[in-house]
């Protein structure tokens, strides 16, 4: 049986209060997917909500529209999958081998707070599964704690975009 990878995709399409738009940032979905499916891993989309994961504008011009987000834009059934992500609930941690959390600005606004994210991400990482991220991706491993408690994070040195370290 093939490994699964469960990416983890934003709901957000707007800055906080603004009018400003946001969303994923579509390479940082689509060069990881086309990277496991030359693998054959089975990869599968979530969102803290489910439902539509509206795409970055800036991510879809150049320099960040790369061959890549361009195959993804033209794939009407790959588009498909970002129109209707699944919603935490509907997702048994067991069937997955890894999780990935794309980035893009708007994660910061829905990743950090997702329980039901954290309670997947748990499940994988303590039965020995894959914990990654991209970019701001990173936010949605912040708030995730173990069954014992701890920070997932705790006693770690994590990296992403616009994330400081002290050590």
């Amino acid at each position: 049986m093939p490994r699964r990878i469960l990416h983890v995709v934003s709901n957000v399409a707007r800055y906080g209060d603004s009018a400003e738009p946001t969303g994923l940032w579509l390479s940082e979905l689509t060069h990881a997917w086309q990277v496991f499916a030359a693998r054959g891993r089975r990869q599968h989309i979530v969102s803290p909500l489910g439902g539509a994961s509206p795409l970055e504008p800036r991510s879809l011009r150049w320099p960040h529209l790369d061959a890549s987000a361009r195959g993804w834009l033209a794939d009407a059934a790959r588009m498909a999958l970002l129109a209707d992500t699944a919603r935490p609930d509907a997702i048994d941690p067991a069937d997955f081998d890894a999780i990935c959390f794309t980035g893009g600005h708007a994660v910061m606004w829905d990743f950090a707070q997702a329980q039901g994210l954290q309670r997947i991400t748990r499940a994988i990482h303590e039965r020995g599964g894959v914990v990654s991220s991209v970019c701001h991706g990173y936010c949605g491993l912040l708030d995730t704690t173990l069954s014992d408690g701890a920070l997932l994070v705790a006693g770690r040195r994590p990296t992403g975009w616009h994330l400081l370290s002290n050590q």
